[in-house]
């Protein structure tokens, strides 16, 4: 199943405001999932970890990439 865009908003502030650790991507959700990330005041602060097959772990740091 698809996330919905409400979904990543969702898990996204999740992972923003610390109620969990890290985000777990699915790679038939990525794309999706990007498209949300990327417009986000704070998206450097969001760091991908590649995974096997194309899924990706999201961790949120206190300092933004550069």
């Amino acid at each position: 199943m698809d996330m919905t865009e409400e979904e990543i908003k969702n898990a996204i502030n999740r992972l923003r405001n610390r109620e969990i650790e890290e985000l777990y991507v699915k790679h038939e959700d990525f794309m999706a999932f990007r498209e949300v990330l990327v417009v986000q005041d704070d998206f450097k602060h969001f760091k991908g970890i590649a995974q096997h097959g194309g899924n990706v772990v999201y961790r949120y740091l206190d300092t933004p990439r550069s």
